[in-house]
């Protein structure tokens, strides 16, 4: 199992859910599912452009959780 870590990564750099989704270029309903729900099951290359606009690697915004 995998745990999103989208939102506390975008607040520790200063994002929203507004701004986030703006300049990663990402529809705003998805980046709110992804903040909303750690567990959402969002697509690789979504998630490459968001880290990408926070700086960071994708696999720091992934975290594994054992069942």
């Amino acid at each position: 199992m995998f745990r999103l870590r989208i939102k506390e990564v975008a607040e520790s750099k200063g994002y929203n859910m507004s701004t986030l989704s703006r300049e990663a270029n990402v529809p705003f309903i998805t980046i709110k599912r992804a903040w909303k729900n750690p567990q959402y099951e969002i697509k690789l290359a979504t998630l490459h452009k968001i880290a990408q606009t926070l700086g960071v690697t994708t696999s720091e915004l992934l975290e594994d959780i054992p069942d």
